[in-house]
């Protein structure tokens, strides 16, 4: 979605159609060169000054905002030829009413989007003749509390409008120090289902304050605007035609500096300036073709060369396997190994064992260490394998133990531990010196020291295993080829 910038005309048409015109065209020339960039919209002010205006205040023109308003009054005629110079340009259209009857008049004239102001932020029954129209609303939130916000996003929101939220400094102009460009992130992670945007009263000669706006998030800004003529005068907050182009051309820079809200995607030239400034992988030992590298057979030094793996790629969740024999002292190249990636297999494993523990209602201490069994390798974990969760280990011993559904622990035994089960949750199929046994939720199972214990289970299970301390060394597998795998183990301490 493109940023929009709505250009707020008011009173400056300065009941002058004519003058309107010529703003809004004078406005159109401005934003040449940024529709690539930016959506557009135009803004009148409509207001029924025969009733607006209480009976006892008409024609006071001692008054500043009476002076102003009737002596700016335009006829129905006047603001619909303003409306279809509006369409002709290009812009969309944004209304602000200040009474009911101009709601009327905004669903007459066809106009496409209400914009409530701050004075009015809060006006009850305004706006629930505002969320009869079947129209988007803009709101500006100047002086209003979180409370209030609150209280009117949930009308809109429960009425299912599209609703944005400006952030909104009602002093004009608004000195720096009073912007209070911040409160446009307050807004964002306050009310996500709203589209939050920037209405500015600033100088018009400040550029900064959009470009942090919209690093900020905002992606509709509103300005008030003016064309300075002898006879009319531009006043202190409004912008002329070449301080708006200004406005857009620092709006366009802010955006082309804040990048992409996804995660960028580097230049060939920075992979390739960072490639060369890390450690390369090179062989300590002749690796044969076809063998698993091992840590023990390679050493990180710099510099790499070209196509060399890295130290950034060598981790506990990789497997690299030789596709030709690589001779000592020489750097491990990308082309000269097969690479398998398993931290989202580990992942998916992990987020299994936790859905499991959360379906028993199982309560793990936190900071309790993980480990993956993984007995033929992770890529057949959901075969063979098991997940232990050490929850206590000293002179004594206390682990969860997880199995997925259809896991089968291999037969092994110990000749230190006693262990003592008991099933939590689900179903465990075992077999003690090859007997067979079914356990359920509750039961409970002792196994000697020696006696040989293997396990399945078809629902997936979760039982807690009270032994003796666990010793790293003390589990013999009755097939050799497991205790040969030095990789059996994946370990994890922040899993939860």
């Amino acid at each position: 979605m493109k940023p929009l910038f709505v250009f707020e005309m008011a009173n400056n048409h300065m009941g002058d159609l004519a003058h309107g015109v010529a703003t809004i065209r004078a406005l159109r020339e401005a934003c040449e060169g940024f529709d690539g960039d930016f959506d557009f919209a135009f803004k009148l002010q409509y207001r029924d000054l025969d009733t607006f205006i209480h009976r006892s205040m008409r024609g006071r023109m001692d008054v500043k905002y009476i002076k102003r308003f009737e002596e700016t009054r335009l006829s129905d005629e006047a603001f619909r030829t303003l409306v279809a110079e509006m369409r002709t340009q290009g812009f969309r259209t944004v209304c602000t009413p200040f009474d009911e009857a101009s709601v009327d008049r905004i669903e007459a004239h066809g106009i496409d989007t209400i914009k409530i102001a701050s004075c009015s932020f809060g006006d009850w029954p305004l706006m629930e003749r505002i969320a009869a129209s079947d129209k988007p609303v803009i709101a500006s939130t100047a002086t209003a509390t979180l409370e209030e916000i609150d209280n009117v996003v949930s009308f809109f929101l429960h009425r299912g409008k599209d609703l944005t939220l400006m952030h909104c400094v009602a002093e004009y102009p608004t000195a720096d120090e009073a912007l209070q460009v911040n409160q446009i992130e307050l807004l964002r992670a306050r009310y996500p289902d709203c589209r939050i945007g920037y209405s500015t009263h600033e100088s018009p000669d400040n550029t900064v304050a959009v470009m942090m706006a919209l690093a900020k998030g905002a992606t509709v800004f509103e300005k008030h605007v003016v064309l300075p003529t002898e006879r009319y005068a531009a006043n202190a907050y409004s912008a002329d035609p070449g301080q708006i182009r200004a406005w857009l051309a620092a709006a366009r820079q802010a955006r082309a500096i804040c990048g992409s809200q996804e995660r960028y995607i580097p230049s060939e030239s920075e992979r390739s300036s960072l490639h060369a400034l890390r450690r390369g992988v090179f062989a300590v030992a002749h690796i044969p073709a076809g063998a698993e590298i091992d840590t023990a057979a390679i050493e990180f030094a710099f510099p790499p060369s070209e196509g060399q793996l890295t130290a950034n790629d060598w981790s506990k969740y990789t497997r690299f396997t030789a596709n030709a024999a690589i001779a000592a002292g020489q750097p491990v190249r990308r082309e000269d190994v097969t690479v398998q990636h398993l931290r989202g297999r580990v992942m998916e494993a992990v987020t299994a064992v936790k859905a499991l523990l959360k379906a028993g209602n199982i309560v793990v201490p936190g900071k309790s260490d993980l480990e993956l069994s993984h007995h033929y390798g992770m890529e057949r974990f959901d075969e063979v394998g098991l997940t232990m969760v050490t929850v206590v280990n000293r002179e004594y011993c206390k682990k969860l133990l997880v199995m997925l559904p259809g896991q089968t622990h291999p037969e092994q035994y110990h000749e230190k531990k006693e262990e003592t089960f008991v099933v939590l949750h689900g179903e465990l199929r075992l077999w003690l010196d090859g007997v067979e046994q079914l356990a359920g939720a509750g039961e409970v199972i002792t196994v000697n020291r020696g006696v040989r214990h293997k396990f399945h289970t078809a629902t997936g299970v979760v039982f807690e295993e009270i032994s003796s301390t666990h010793l790293k060394d003390d589990s013999y597998y009755t097939d050799p080829a497991i205790g040969q795998n030095p990789r059996r183990k994946t370990l994890l301490t922040y899993w939860m």
